[in-house]
């Protein structure tokens, strides 16, 4: 039952996510869904869903903060706190959109983040305890984490910015808000070439 209450979060606040143009609002459901993961992996009750489970905690919190950061950042230097006014800010802000870039793959799973790490074990957690349908979830679940994400980056990038923000040079927040959001950033692809600490620490505590 716990594992389908969890379920269940992960996808509604997945698809509430994917309807917020506010990004803090986003970032919130997205986060939502990211702890329902740790519920449910620790519910399957098998070695490699409990091991992921607390791999994702570091692992979900390197990304998360990551994001928002950034999202306090481009509030900083730019005003804007709507997924709809960031379209072209990366070329105004391209060191803060970099670390949004790595921490939304990190969220949503993919290389070279550390973020797949602890979603491969929830996804073997899932094999090892013969729950197909529980790893269909996680595989919709980071279907809609990359598209409430991954077009941010994109409009970010590679779309044609409004007017204004072809005025002046670059216009990155102050060192105390950057610095803050590469660690986490740097954080989350080390985590994913150098898992092995993570991985053991999650062995201790998961077999105890």
């Amino acid at each position: 039952m716990v594992s389908w209450i969890a379920a269940f979060t992960v996808i509604t606040s997945s698809l509430i996510a994917l309807s917020q143009d506010n990004l803090k609002r986003r970032l919130a459901f997205s986060t939502i869904g990211q702890l329902s993961y740790i519920i449910l992996g620790v519910s399957l009750l098998s070695d490699f869903g409990v091991t992921g489970s607390i791999l994702h905690v570091a692992m979900h919190a390197f990304g998360k903060i990551t994001l928002f950061f950034c999202a306090g950042a481009i509030y900083v230097a730019m005003h804007k706190k709507y997924v709809s006014e960031l379209v072209g800010i990366g070329r105004k802000m391209p060191i803060t959109m970099t670390a949004f870039a790595i921490g939304s793959l990190s969220v949503i799973g993919l290389p070279f983040t550390g973020g797949l790490v602890s979603k491969w074990y929830l996804v073997m957690g899932t094999a090892q305890s013969d729950q197909i349908a529980l790893l269909v979830v996680f595989l919709i679940s980071s279907i809609l984490n990359a598209c409430y994400f991954l077009p941010i980056v994109y409009r970010a990038f590679f779309c044609r910015p409004e007017e204004s923000l072809y005025e002046g040079g670059r216009q990155e927040a102050p060192l105390a808000c950057l610095i803050p959001l590469c660690i986490t950033a740097l954080l989350s692809v080390i985590s994913f070439f150098n898992p092995g600490l993570f991985i053991e620490l999650a062995g201790l505590i998961s077999n105890k």
